[in-house]
């Protein structure tokens, strides 16, 4: 069953999925989601590294798979192989300059980036072409609770993954609303539920739930509860559609230490900064979005 209303063209949104897709389990949730959602119009998604020798291609592959399960045709792109370097020349990936052509353009549909990883293709495109950064906006899920001060407990990992990137977009023009840490790991899900909501869903379904359920067996997932997943970056999808979703305010951009802590200068401009997410309006629309157009409705 198609979705039974549409959203205005004046309503709706470019965007472009910045993601390290195999990284885990996550992510392929976010992707389904932005795919099957109106008002947001997915013009590429990016394949992003996770530090990792050979990690994009690890992303760029389970896009592909991702859209196979879905009978969906979105260009995707390979992305940096690696975090930048201030001792090397950015060499734009084929998703950076992508990236740069979109922005370029002069289209009154607003542009937006969800990055659901380390954000090394928008920086090297930042630095490369300072100025297209008023030409879009950023949803960034990365980063700590502002509320800590000092030592962090754990290297958080988007932003970790990048540092020099991370500094690149804190430190430039571009409009940017970040997710942290505190925010995008409150959402949380059960996999019975999945198994029961989610798997049934045709190919896509099945998919996630069984890549979800393979990854929470190994020892990369040891850090989980056990039955249980926060599914991180669909924060990024929701607000997209609707940026009232969760709390924000507006604070100074920090910059970031090596240990993902966060430094704070003063004077430097400011960024949006969610506080909280409404979980049960992120997770109901994907999930029923994805019965509706593969799972039981589907058929009807």
């Amino acid at each position: 069953m198609p979705l039974a209303f549409t959203v205005r063209p004046k309503k709706q949104i470019r965007v472009i999925i910045d993601t390290d897709a195999d990284c885990e389990a996550d992510d392929p949730f976010a992707i389904a989601h932005a795919l099957i959602s109106p008002k947001l119009v997915v013009k590429a998604i990016f394949a992003e590294h996770f530090n990792i020798e050979g990690s994009t291609k690890r992303s760029y592959d389970e896009i592909k798979r991702i859209l196979a399960a879905m009978e969906l045709s979105v260009p995707v792109f390979m992305g940096a192989e690696k975090p930048l370097s201030i001792d090397d020349e950015v060499a734009l990936s084929p998703a950076s300059e992508y990236l740069i052509e979109e922005a370029s353009k002069n289209d009154p549909m607003p542009l937006f980036v969800l990055c659901i990883g380390a954000i090394t293709n928008v920086a090297a495109a930042i630095k490369a072409h300072p100025e297209i950064s008023l030409k879009m906006k950023i949803v960034w899920i990365a980063g700590h609770d502002y509320a800590r001060a000092g030592k962090v407990p754990f290297k958080e990992y988007n932003s970790g993954n990048d540092i020099m990137a991370g500094n690149i977009i804190f430190g430039s023009d571009i409009e940017l609303w970040q997710i942290p840490f505190n925010v995008y790991g409150s959402v949380r899900i059960g996999l019975a539920e999945l198994q029961k909501r989610v798997y049934p869903c045709g190919k896509i379904g099945k998919h996630l739930f069984e890549k979800m359920v393979t990854y929470n067996g190994t020892d990369m997932a040891d850090w989980t509860a056990g039955e249980s997943w926060s599914l991180g970056d669909s924060p990024a999808v929701g607000v997209a559609i609707d940026e009232n979703c969760g709390k924000f305010e507006y604070r100074e951009a920090p910059v970031f230490n090596e240990d993902t802590s966060y430094t704070f200068l003063g004077g430097r401009r400011k960024i949006r900064v969610y506080n909280s997410i409404d979980s049960r309006f992120v997770l109901e629309d994907f999930m029923s979005k994805l019965e509706l157009m593969y799972g039981t409705f589907a058929k009807q």
